[in-house]
């Protein structure tokens, strides 16, 4: 299946999210449509190096596109205890778009913030297909896939890239290495007869034939 896309939705609940989970496919989808629009919402980071941080990586990784980022000042780590918040920041992001796709975390996350944006955003995107994307940590919560993206070794290599040089405050990480990033994307690559992939959870897909 091809799709088109002009514009997206991207969220995540911490700056960087959305580059490891989805860099690649945006990486791709802006370079085949200059004019797509990219709408993004981050949770925390507002005022911090880390926003200066997903500014540049949304250059980078948008390149021509236009790209409308918000990053919010919400506590990392402590979303759950601030449902009323994150709620009214991702109702306050559906009335200013109307995407052709949802991208953002999946709901089966390991990670409190994480978990908690998945199972919020298709309260609002409820007309829109939505993919869950996937980041590697320590727990064991990878999912199983059903949505894969195939990515080619240059764009691969620019995603790994781009997540050092966009995010320095994050390079000191044991998980945040070049091996994990590509490796993840090789093993979703096998997956569906490609060298390298991006792979998403979509709950509902509504179709027409």
């Amino acid at each position: 299946m091809t799709l088109a896309p002009s514009t997206v939705a991207v969220v995540g609940a911490h700056c960087d999210d959305i580059a490891i989970g989805a860099g690649a496919t945006l990486l791709q989808m802006t370079r085949r449509n200059p004019a797509m629009v990219v709408h993004a919402l981050v949770m925390t980071g507002a005022g911090t190096e880390r926003e200066v941080e997903e500014k540049n990586a949304f250059a980078a990784m948008c390149g021509a596109a236009e790209v409308r980022l918000t990053v919010a000042d919400l506590p990392d780590g402590n979303l759950p205890r601030h449902w009323g918040e994150v709620k009214d920041h991702v109702a306050e992001f559906r009335r200013s778009c109307e995407p052709d796709l949802v991208i953002g975390p999946q709901r089966h996350d390991a990670h409190q913030d994480h978990r908690m944006l998945a199972e919020l955003m298709p309260t609002e995107f409820r007309d829109h297909m939505y993919w869950g994307y996937e980041i590697l940590k320590w727990e064991s919560d990878l999912p199983t896939p059903n949505v894969y993206r195939a990515v080619s070794p240059e764009v691969a290599e620019l995603k790994q890239a781009l997540l050092h040089s966009s995010y320095p405050s994050q390079t000191g990480k044991f998980w945040f290495d070049e091996e994990a990033f590509l490796g993840l994307m090789r093993i979703r690559g096998v997956q569906c007869r490609s060298r390298y992939a991006e792979a998403f959870v979509a709950d509902k897909v509504n179709v027409e034939i």
